[in-house]
């Protein structure tokens, strides 16, 4: 399958992800890398919560496909609680912008006298194998895993999931209905995550634009 994704360029790929192409290499260069990177263990996460098998090592853009399962939201997200991560992604770029554009809005309506702002994303697409994903568009729009305001019943589904091994759920896109969205719950069906694009969400007062910066080519 390919699909997209939008990630702030706040955060920086993880590199060290993309330096190796197996989990014995990954260890030893992050044994070495430990020694004098005081920062590494901030940059690379909590891998503790991804076993090394699960991580794509060799494919291009592995840290991309890693970094939501070392770097987990506290806060949680749609199916998750906060205990673990979720690599989210859309069928096209224009679901993947309405998704991030929504929480975007959620979140800096609470920030008091934010007047303007601009905000810069990367866009990225990935290539993945559905095999173990359970299927939640046949589940009516109404019912509460769909909910536009709580996420109660969807983190139930998602930690029954993992519970039960499954690599993610498809799902029907609340933020751009009609369209579909993926949850994965491990990045070991991601074979590339590629960046394509760069965008940027402008602020005053509310979500007002979105542009297209650029494409990358190659």
């Amino acid at each position: 399958m390919r699909a997209y994704r939008l990630v702030n360029s706040k955060f920086p790929p993880i590199a060290i992800f993309d330096d190796v192409a197996s989990a014995d290499e990954f260890e030893a260069l992050y044994a070495l890398q430990a020694l004098t990177n005081p920062r590494l263990a901030n940059q690379v996460g909590r891998l503790e919560l991804v076993p090394r098998a699960d991580i794509p090592f060799g494919i291009p853009g592995c840290s991309y496909a890693a970094a939501p399962f070392t770097h987990v939201n506290p806060d949680g997200s749609r199916f998750s609680d906060g205990s673990f991560g979720v690599l989210y992604l859309a069928d096209c770029m224009e679901t993947a912008i309405a998704e991030v554009r929504f929480h975007q809005q959620s979140y800096w309506s609470r920030v008091p006298d934010l007047r303007y702002e601009r905000f810069v994303f990367r866009g990225l697409t990935a290539r993945f194998g559905e095999q173990g994903v359970l299927d939640a568009l046949q589940v009516p729009p109404q019912d509460p895993i769909y909910s536009p305001t709580s996420y109660t019943a969807a983190r139930v589904l998602g930690r029954d999931a993992l519970r039960a091994g499954a690599s993610g759920v498809r799902y029907g896109s609340v933020r751009q209905p009609g369209a579909t969205c993926w949850g994965l719950l491990t990045p070991r069906q991601v074979t590339s995550v590629v960046q394509t694009g760069h965008y940027e969400m402008i602020w005053c007062g509310e979500i007002a634009a979105v542009h297209k910066l650029s494409t990358r080519v190659g």
